[in-house]
């Protein structure tokens, strides 16, 4: 059960914004397509979407860009994949009945859509952030 493709791109834009948040400073879509390798025209559009949602900020001219419209800590990753997946819940099989093993396999769906979603919803682009400096510390410091 991991990340689309469309989301892990937005994570991956939204943390480089997250990172750049305590300075002020604006990104904009190439910058952070070519930092991360993302399609330009694929990022412009959830970047888009990500703002009608509330998650950005844009301005217009030279030093305009994107920026996250609250503090990196505010924003789940509940809200990000509610933008851009909306609700992915898989429908119920009812093909071929209603069958004990049919009904044990949907329980067992229904769980792990409620574990994933309280995951997502206690994690913040603050967390991401932390995670991905540590790993950096950790990579920095091996080399040393």
């Amino acid at each position: 059960m991991g990340f689309a493709a469309k989301t892990t791109y937005g994570l991956l834009a939204l943390m480089e914004l997250a990172g750049v948040q305590a300075s002020g400073e604006r990104l904009q879509v190439a910058e952070i397509a070519a930092r991360q390798g993302i399609p330009e025209r694929y990022l412009e559009q959830m970047m888009a979407s990500l703002r009608r949602a509330g998650l950005l900020r844009s301005s217009r001219g030279p030093r305009g860009g994107y920026q996250l419209a609250r503090p990196a800590a505010t924003i789940t990753l509940a809200e990000v994949l509610d933008c851009l997946e909306g609700d992915t819940a898989p429908a119920t099989i009812t093909e071929g009945g209603s069958s004990a093993e049919r009904q044990v396999l949907q329980e067992l769906a229904a769980s792990l859509r409620q574990q994933r979603l309280a995951q997502l919803q206690h994690t913040s682009l603050a967390h991401l952030l932390e995670q991905r400096d540590a790993l950096q510390q950790a990579q920095a410091m091996y080399f040393i």
